[in-house]
């Protein structure tokens, strides 16, 4: 099978230094293979996204050598193909109707003994799931978000990870019956991945380490559809001064694009690359073709 990447920023600010580890450790892992390098434009949260900071992202990436093989797909755009989806999953009793709010949930743990712990998942209690539609409570409003039934695979989802080596998680204990589509009709970014993902024919998936906890959901998904699971491999993250994930939220500082080389450079050395003393960033990123094949065996 012909390898597919791809690099999915979410237009919610332009990219800084852990984005571009992401975009380019996702793109030598393409050319490494021989295979085919996209980009998505991940605004299904349309609320956080800026305007026209997707089209500012390619701009960036461009500058340092980076661009889509194909015609960069907008998820945005994408809200049938997501309906789709679910209905699929509803029509084979995969999904239900939840009316619960954040603050039921939070109640509802804590009566069960489970406070909330910082940065740790706050695990479904199910309030919803055996809800049929005539015993729904009458006050609640026809929206309502719709969850996955993880119960029915009550075993670990294992998979390998290509540089993490073997990974597993048991979705329904860890995480419980997760949101599909919002209540007010948007999808989550779990359903979305997973249909754009088959939609593309991704075959490998390379991204931060800091998503590896969503693979045992994505892959839950894909089998209830019925879709192929890719080959996944996470890479290390950069850190804030505050010894955080750098990100937007902790003010994380905009890619400076008038001097790519350096920037590449800090990027290769987070992935364990060698620094280059190339003046153009195409011949960096060729030299780095060639070094990241040997580091994960790559056969083109």
């Amino acid at each position: 099978m012909a390898y597919r990447g791809r690099f999915a920023p979410s237009p919610t600010g332009p990219l800084h230094a852990g984005s571009l580890v992401a975009a380019l450790a996702s793109w030598l892992d393409a050319r490494a293979h021989g295979g085919t390098w996209l980009v998505r434009i991940e605004d299904v949260d349309v609320p956080r996204c800026i305007a026209d900071m997707g089209d500012h992202i390619l701009s960036q990436l461009s500058a340092f050598g980076l661009t889509s093989d194909e015609k960069p797909l907008v998820q945005s755009q994408r809200g049938p193909a997501y309906q789709q989806a679910l209905k699929s999953l509803i029509t084979q009793g995969f999904a239900y109707r939840c009316h619960c709010s954040r603050k039921d949930i939070l109640i509802a743990l804590e009566a069960l003994g489970q406070g909330p712990a910082r940065h740790a998942e706050r695990v479904y209690p199910g309030t919803c799931r055996d809800l049929m539609p005539e015993t729904e409570p009458v006050s609640v409003q026809a929206a309502a978000a719709w969850r996955l039934r993880c119960y029915i695979d009550p075993t670990a989802i294992r998979w390998h990870d290509r540089r993490l080596a073997a990974q597993q998680q048991n979705v329904e204990t860890a995480v419980g019956d997760f949101v599909l589509l919002r209540a007010d009709g948007r999808a989550t970014y779990q359903l979305a991945v997973v249909v754009d993902d088959a939609d593309q024919g991704i075959t490998h998936i390379v991204r931060g380490e800091d998503l590896a906890d969503n693979t045992a959901r994505q892959i839950l998904l894909q089998r209830r559809l019925r879709f192929a699971t890719p080959r996944y491999l996470h890479t290390p993250l950069v850190m804030g001064v505050d010894g955080e994930k750098l990100s937007k939220q902790n003010g994380a500082q905009a890619l400076d694009t008038a001097n790519p080389i350096a920037a590449l450079n800090q990027a290769a050395a987070v992935l364990a690359l060698s620094p280059s003393q190339a003046v153009h960033p195409g011949v960096a990123l060729m030299a780095w073709v060639q070094e990241w094949r040997h580091l994960y065996n790559c056969n083109p």
